[in-house]
């Protein structure tokens, strides 16, 4: 099993008390699967998604990756996790505006030292950026800058992508062919796929749905 969450909750504390957003939640997710999460605004998917990504850590319960307790890990090496095995994609893109596009799509791949020229092409030309390498996000649309978006998750052969909203900021038609995208470059490299959405249509389309409400997974 690549991802394995069991039994973890998360809170938070507010001006009116401890939020309590995920209550025991358990979901495994093996190599080359894909899950789809959904749920109301507000029910715990980000959170649930970040917990996942090492960008959060929980108040109890277990998180393993290939076996591994990813939330007992200490800052360096989370951050090294994050770097090496994982790639996120936003709803709001998070490109960085001084760099172009050539240098946001190598990023996430240079900082794991998993620069590959030669796939970083192949994502480039797949993605139909090639044209685009000299521009700024600033320059592009959202389409476009989503399609780099993804690429520089994928650049660095990440074993697990998560994806939040990643169609969210786009028109229907540019979010089918973005989780076109998205899942075709899954199934080359294998990774596994965890994508928070509100569509159910777009939820349809992987290969496991499950529902969040009240901190509980169904």
């Amino acid at each position: 099993m690549l991802l394995d969450l069991q039994d973890v909750s998360k809170s938070y504390p507010t001006g009116e008390g401890v939020l309590q957003v995920l209550r025991g939640v358990s979901l495994a997710l093996g190599a080359g699967e894909s899950l789809a999460l959904t749920g109301e605004s507000g029910s715990g998917k980000s959170t649930l998604l970040h917990l996942a990504g090492g960008l959060d850590r929980p108040d109890s319960g277990a998180i393993r990756f290939e076996g591994k307790d990813i939330a007992g890990l200490g800052d360096r090496d989370l951050a090294a996790f994050r770097r090496v095995s994982v790639g996120l994609v936003f709803q709001q893109f998070n490109l960085i505006p001084s760099l172009d596009v050539r240098a946001n799509l190598a990023f996430q791949a240079r900082l794991g030292d998993r620069y590959d020229a030669a796939w970083t092409g192949r994502l480039t030309e797949r993605l139909g950026l090639a044209g685009l390498l000299d521009r700024y996000p600033e320059q592009l649309s959202g389409g476009q800058q989503q399609r780099v978006a993804i690429g520089r998750a994928l650049a660095g052969r990440p074993r697990l992508i998560l994806a939040d909203e990643p169609t969210g900021n786009l028109d229907e038609a540019t979010g089918d062919a973005v989780l076109d995208l998205m899942l075709a470059l899954m199934a080359e490299t294998g990774a596994a796929l965890l994508m928070v959405t509100h569509s159910t249509r777009l939820a349809s389309r992987l290969g496991r749905r499950l529902h969040l409400a009240a901190g509980k997974l169904s």
